[in-house]
């Protein structure tokens, strides 16, 4: 069989399963059965195939994701996270959207500390939505930071997706993590100086109640620093730790995730607020959501391993090879097909499905991989506030108010679209701000 007719049956199917509404690993898994008996040789495929797939899940650099996805979940359900919510919302004020601000700020911070942008926004949603909303601020600048905010948590670590990614691309994981803490950052900027441009020019659209004011004036400087010292320092102390070692090459990314993991059991129970309760429900949310990922790898491999088989991936490396084009037109091509897959699919199905084509793109091209999966965690947060199935737009609209309706979820997204947008094309004309971190860690190792 050629090269054209097996990409054509290997992805053709691919999109029959997926369009038939067959979860996304199982799709693989099918898709995968067949190309092992076509192309590997019947049942001895079928066995080779076997063997791969545990190959791919005996990988020691799959380990920080667990780790990592516990770590958040420690700090969520023993109720920490709320508390350093809190603590930022008494230490920001007479600022304009004071509480959008504390939404950005509070929301960068937890984003240090857990893997998962659905548990962000979650959290972030049903602590301040209501109140914002009870206060008179417009939807729009009360759901908007809150999902932005979210998806930040896919590329400050300790982030779970950057993991993945960077096992299935072979692009160092310490390196990509730590890539992604100057976008990280860069896009929480952005949104603070939108929120406060908007609600400068339009007060009316985030109003200070006056009981709010006469509490603030009130409230001593203390009163309002105490909280963060004891709420919110000692956590951020974590993620210094965690992305210190790694900047430092004293631990790798498993180790620092393990050292991670202990510091948040152990800040738990300094702050009596660890129960085997608490510990359960993360341990068990954290063992569903791995179980997932290391499926999806496993299926995410074979994939690629029998693209290359049939000849796929080689006959489309020739065809690009033959044509001349610039690299930065073929990684504008790859980031507009993640942009526009990413209205339809979820963040692991896009890297699923494209990864195996355009890794040895970017090694056909000379493309820097790190600099190239930093864009692709940009594009696939942009993805989760994109509509139509933006995952962040659905979790808003399950922990907003009844009376809140999807099109003004949408509205509130579409600003911070834009704006993480801005920070993609900012990336893509200076590449350094993604690997001078990097870079950096690098020469002090």
């Amino acid at each position: 069989m050629d090269w054209v007719s097996a990409l054509i049956l290997m992805v053709g199917l691919l999109m029959v399963l997926m369009a038939l509404g067959l979860p996304v690993g199982f799709a693989f898994l099918g898709v995968n059965i067949v190309g092992a008996y076509v192309f590997l040789g019947g049942e001895i495929g079928l066995g080779q195939m076997v063997r791969n797939s545990v190959t791919a899940l005996t990988n020691f650099s799959l380990v920080p994701i667990p780790l990592f996805l516990l770590m958040g979940e420690i700090l969520f359900h023993t109720g920490l996270a709320y508390s350093a919510i809190d603590a930022t919302n008494r230490l920001i004020s007479r600022v304009p959207g004071r509480l959008s601000i504390v939404t950005v700020a509070g929301g960068t911070m937890f984003s240090t500390l857990s893997g998962s942008s659905v548990a962000n926004t979650a959290m972030l949603g049903s602590t301040l939505l209501p109140d914002m909303l009870r206060r008179g601020y417009h939807p729009s600048i009360a759901m908007g930071p809150i999902m932005a905010t979210g998806g930040i948590a896919m590329l400050i670590p300790p982030s779970a997706l950057a993991v993945l990614l960077g096992s299935l691309a072979g692009v160092s994981i310490s390196q990509l993590l730590i890539a992604g803490v100057v976008p990280g950052l860069m896009m929480a900027t952005v949104f603070l100086g939108y929120i406060l441009l908007r609600c400068t020019l339009n007060p009316a659209l985030a109003p200070e109640l006056p009981e709010d004011r006469a509490k603030a004036e009130q409230m001593s400087t203390w009163d309002r620093v105490r909280p963060f010292l004891t709420h919110v320092l000692p956590l951020l102390s974590i993620f210094v730790v965690v992305v210190g070692v790694m900047l430092l090459g004293w631990a790798t990314p498993t180790e620092a995730a393990a050292v991670g993991c202990a510091a948040s059991v152990v800040a738990a129970v300094g702050y009596r607020a660890l129960s085997w309760q608490a510990l359960a429900k993360a341990l068990m949310e954290t063992t569903k959501i791995a179980v997932m990922i290391l499926f999806i790898i496993v299926a995410s491999t074979t994939f690629s391993q029998i693209l290359s088989f049939s000849g796929a991936t080689r006959g489309i490396l020739r065809l690009l090879s033959g044509i001349e084009i610039e690299p930065f037109i073929v990684v504008l091509v790859m980031l507009g097909i993640l942009l526009i897959l990413g209205a339809f699919m979820d963040q692991i199905s896009m890297i699923m499905v494209t990864l195996p084509f355009f890794i040895p793109l970017v090694g056909l091209f000379g493309i820097d991989p790190l600099w190239f999966a930093v864009l692709m965690l940009i594009c696939m947060e942009i993805s989760f506030m994109t509509p139509p199935f933006g995952l962040l737009i659905f979790v808003m609209k399950g922990v907003a108010p009844p009376g809140i309706r999807l099109g003004q979820v949408y509205r509130a997204a579409a600003p911070f679209v834009l704006l993480q947008l801005l920070v993609l094309a900012m990336l893509l004309a200076w590449p350094v701000l993604a690997t001078w971190l990097p870079g950096v860690a690098q020469s002090l190792r």
